[in-house]
Formats: C-alpha cells, structure tokens, sequence
C-alpha cells in the first residue's frame, strides 16, 4: 500500500466536516483508503480534488464532552466530538481508546446510515496493518467522533435470544410496508412492524470471539449474495448491510477478547458504574441465573436493561 499517498489524502480531507448538505456522510476516509489499498493509489488525488467542492468545513465545537451519556446522538456537538476523541487519541493507545468506547459506541450502530462503524472499521484496518501516524491517528478520531456525534440505536435491537443461523435470520427479516425514504425514515417504522421485534432477536449468538467473527463472515457472504437479489430496490441503501458488518468484522481483532466477550464480574461493574438501581439489580439476579444455567447469553440482559435506562 502506498502509505504517503493516503496521509496525504487524510490530511486534504481533515480540514473538511464528517458531513455535508446537512447529514450525508462525507465517504472520501473510506473512498480513498479502499484504492490506495487495493493499488490504485495514482487516482486519490485526481478523485479527491472532485469530490471536496461537495464537502463542508470541519465543524467548530461547543464545549467540551463533559457528560458522554447526554452529548451521545447530539449532531449539534459533532465539533465537540471531534475534539474530545483528538485529544483522547493524543494522550493515550489507540487500542485503549477504541477498547473503551467500542461497547459504548456498538449500541448505536445506525449512526449516520451505519457509516459512523464503517469509517472507524477503515481506520482500524489501516491502524492494525500499516501502523500508527498522527495522520491515521487523526481518522480515527473523526471516525470515532461522527459516530457518537449521530450515535442511532436500531430501533428494538437487543441481545439475540434466538438459534437460527445467518441464512434463516436473514430470510426471516420482515418488510416494512413503504419501501420509500431513506434509512432514517425507515428504521423509525420498524417500530410498527410486528414481525420485527422476534426477528431482530432471531439469531443464535456467538459464544466467543472466534464465534462472532464466523457469524459475521456469513453475514457479510449473505448480504453480498442478496444484494444480487435485492439491490435493484435501492442500490446506494442495501450496499451497507454488507459494509456494516465488514467493519465490525475488521474491528474485532483490534480489541482484547475482553471487550468481546464480557464476563459476569465486568457485567456487574458496568451495572455499578451505571448506578440505576434496576439496572443494579438486573445484574444481580442474571449473574445468578448464569451460575446456575452457564447460559452466556443471560449475561447481554444486564447490558441491554443500561442501555434503556
């Protein structure tokens, strides 16, 4: 991979906001390392010097993030985000950072039609493969700052509770009745689906690391195989429910096994660190039932039940 051809590009493409005309994703992070790795690196900077005149200016902040919890899914603090995550990769390992917000982040994986994950999976991929830079560092840290800037949870998602495999979950997958709108429209009637709440669950969930990643290989042979079916109805929209989970794919093996697969002890100390008192003791009645079925699956419960309250 042409190393100088991407910082430089990174640095072209850090003066410039996460969006433009007001939510679309500024892609150019994610355009520009895919060619530069795939060695077409001699046409970054012809693309680029079209695809900038479209972009807005790198947002100015607010105030600090002082309270992440409120300031999450808060566009208005994109700015802040920003800084808050540049100073955050200044003073500490990028892997720390990451391993620190990846399970405050993952909840909202709608972000920005889901291109908050797919920006920081790009960032990961060059970080882990490449080495660190101050460059790189900084995507990483606009990435991590547009996704807690339009942090979007899906809208019933939860721990799976089901046992079907990726081919049968998918299938299962309901259709919401107006296929118009883009994905913030059509995520909010999810909620008046009725299938949807059992299908979003439906799947069998990974018992360890090496689990996750395999579901999320079939995921992604899936997905790219049904878009060959399906992506005539939107052709922009249903290419990321391939890149989505590739990132998240790309992700895992940047972080320590212990942010993949939660234990009971560090169940409890979240529920401690969230303070509601049901959230409390939620985790430590499934902490029981974990003892007494060794079912993991009980332990998500605790984690699901902070994130509502």
């Amino acid at each position: 991979m042409d190393d100088g051809i991407l910082d430089e590009a990174y640095q072209r493409l850090h003066r410039t906001g996460p969006e433009f005309e007001g939510w679309l994703s500024n892609h150019g992070p994610m355009a520009v390392e895919a060619l530069v790795r795939h060695g077409h690196g001699t046409r970054v900077h012809r693309w680029l010097d079209d695809y900038l005149r479209r972009l807005d200016e790198l947002p100015r902040g607010l105030r600090p993030i002082d309270d992440w919890r409120a300031a999450l899914g808060d566009p208005k603090r994109a700015g802040d985000w920003l800084a808050h995550f540049d100073r955050e990769l200044r003073d500490r390992p990028w892997r720390e950072v990451l391993g620190d917000w990846w399970p405050r982040l993952l909840p909202g994986i709608a972000a920005g039609a889901t291109h908050g994950v797919i920006r920081v999976g790009h960032a990961v991929r060059v970080l882990r493969t490449d080495g660190e830079n101050p460059q790189r560092l900084a995507e990483l840290g606009q990435a991590l700052g547009y996704w807690a800037a339009r942090w979007q949870p899906v809208p019933g998602a939860g721990p799976l509770t089901g046992r079907s495999d990726v081919p049968h979950a998918l299938a299962a997958v309901p259709r919401i009745p107006a296929q118009t709108g883009g994905i913030r429209d059509r995520l909010g009637r999810l909620t008046d689906v009725p299938e949807w709440p059992g299908a979003v669950a439906a799947l069998r969930s990974p018992t360890d690391p090496a689990g996750a990643e395999r579901t999320l290989t079939d995921l992604v042979h899936r997905t790219a195989l049904d878009y060959l079916r399906f992506g005539h109805g939107n052709p922009v929209m249903l290419v990321h429910a391939v890149t989505a989970p590739t990132a998240v794919r790309r992700t895992l093996p940047a972080l320590d096994p212990a942010v993949t697969r939660t234990g009971p002890a560090e169940v409890f100390a979240r529920a401690a660190r969230h303070g509601d008192e049901h959230v409390v003791k939620l985790a430590d009645a499934v902490l029981e039932s974990h003892a007494a079925t060794g079912d993991d699956r009980v332990l998500a419960a605790a984690g699901y039940a902070g994130q509502l309250i």
